[in-house]
């Protein structure tokens, strides 16, 4: 049977398998998905991008978002960051145009190759993360052991991040998994830690919705910072530091959020159709 390509990229360890469908279409199901997950019997990820041809024609590609638990993400920053370099480099442009279930993501790379992209305007209204009732998403009524009080973010994906003195002593695996599942969250949530270092840098963590701790999540770095900018914690530009490395995000406290950082080919390979039951 003939072998499936695929490219392993990530931004900052925050780690995908890329499978090209507008040119070897595979049908990929929640079960395939987990079996390319897999970091044992699979190639190893925590999300899985299907290169579509786009819908909207102001777009280059449509990005698909799949977790290790074969659940669908609307966006991912970093994800993005990797597709637009993949992009850039058939279409010899610097500036390209994403397309996922949350929208147009419009991205540029650089010389260095570091890639920038626009996630859009965040939305901070209960409807819009989604909750399960009206709350002021500045400060929403949740607590967890020692994390309480977070502000909730729609970033494409929905987000609810705690401020804390130390974001490394804080078990986010165990606490994780409580509150993306939490009653108030009817679509999950992703879950951030934020440690305010000064006015333009934060330390962060992350466990991402249906993958679990990350080393980055460039929604999440952008939910953030946007929410340290709202509680007026942060200026308009500030760096974040996450376990793979920093990203910088910008948002003057309305309109679009930019976020940049690099991204890397980590290999690319083949893989029998067995591994997806094809």
């Amino acid at each position: 049977m003939t072998r499936v390509s695929f490219r392993k990229m990530h931004g900052l360890g925050n780690d995908f398998v890329v499978l090209d469908q507008r040119r070897d279409p595979v049908p990929i199901d929640a079960a395939a998905a987990r079996a390319l997950a897999d970091r044992h019997t699979g190639i190893g990820c925590d999300q899985l991008l299907l290169l579509e041809p786009p819908h909207d024609a102001r777009a280059e590609v449509f990005m698909r978002i799949l977790n290790p638990d074969g659940s669908e993400a609307e966006a991912c920053g970093n994800g993005t960051r990797c597709v637009a370099s993949i992009i850039a480099g058939e279409t010899g442009r610097r500036e390209v145009t994403i397309e996922t279930a949350a929208g147009l993501l419009p991205a540029s790379i650089d010389a260095a190759g570091v890639a920038t992209v626009d996630m859009g305007a965040p939305r901070f209204g209960w409807r819009d993360i989604p909750l399960s009732r009206e709350m002021d998403t500045l400060h929403v009524d949740l607590r967890c052991g020692p994390l309480a009080d977070p502000v909730c973010t729609n970033m494409g994906n929905p987000h609810a991040t705690f401020f804390v003195e130390d974001a490394k002593a804080i078990d986010l695996a165990a606490l994780g998994p409580e509150l993306e599942h939490d009653k108030l969250f009817p679509e999950r949530a992703n879950i951030g830690i934020a440690e305010i270092r000064d006015r333009n840098t934060i330390r962060f963590r992350v466990w991402e919705r249906g993958a679990g701790v990350t080393r980055a999540c460039g929604s999440g770095a952008c939910a953030a910072m946007v929410a340290a900018h709202r509680r007026a914690l942060v200026d308009d530009r500030a760096t974040v530091l996450l376990d793979g490395g920093d990203l910088d995000i910008a948002w003057p406290g309305e309109g679009h959020v930019l976020m940049a950082g690099p991204v890397a080919l980590s290999f690319e390979g083949t893989f029998h159709p067995a591994l997806i039951g094809r």
